[in-house]
């Protein structure tokens, strides 16, 4: 697959991920197609016991009903960013599900696009130290992604 011009690609290694998917939706939203890559290297603000402990509590949401039929909450961390993306696109218009289509969101570097010249957003690069971040791999094999 060829590199297009409106194609845009986004390397997440450390970078804020509510901010650097507020700055892809604006991108979708726009027209443009979306590559995010390396995902689980996106960064979370906060203490990580909280962080843990209200993903934890997102996951005990369920369907009184009938469990089964959800929500369905993601545990991979490329489908997490999918699904903040997704909170900040109009996904019931047909322009949010548009945008939606022109999404990819990748673990890693997959071989079709090692070549692709990455980006990332300055606003969402962090202000203080790393190590006051989480990833979200952490959040992930902390709710349960064996991966």
């Amino acid at each position: 697959m060829a590199p297009q011009e409106s194609t845009l690609y986004v390397d997440a290694t450390g970078l804020i991920a509510g901010r650097l998917c507020s700055k892809v939706a604006k991108e979708l939203l726009s027209g443009k197609k979306v590559v995010i890559l390396n995902a689980e290297k996106a960064l979370l603000s906060g203490r990580k016991a909280t962080i843990f402990r209200l993903w934890q509590q997102t996951l005990e949401i369920t369907s009184r009903v009938n469990p089964i039929y959800g929500p369905i909450h993601p545990r991979r961390p490329d489908n997490i960013i999918r699904r903040m993306v997704r909170g900040m696109v109009p996904k019931t218009k047909s322009r949010g599900d548009m945008a939606m289509h022109h999404l990819r969101v990748y673990m890693g570097v997959p071989e079709k696009y090692a070549s692709a010249k990455t980006s990332q957003f300055k606003d969402a690069v962090p202000p203080r130290p790393l190590s006051l971040y989480t990833t979200i791999a952490e959040v992930s094999k902390n709710i349960g992604w064996s991966g």
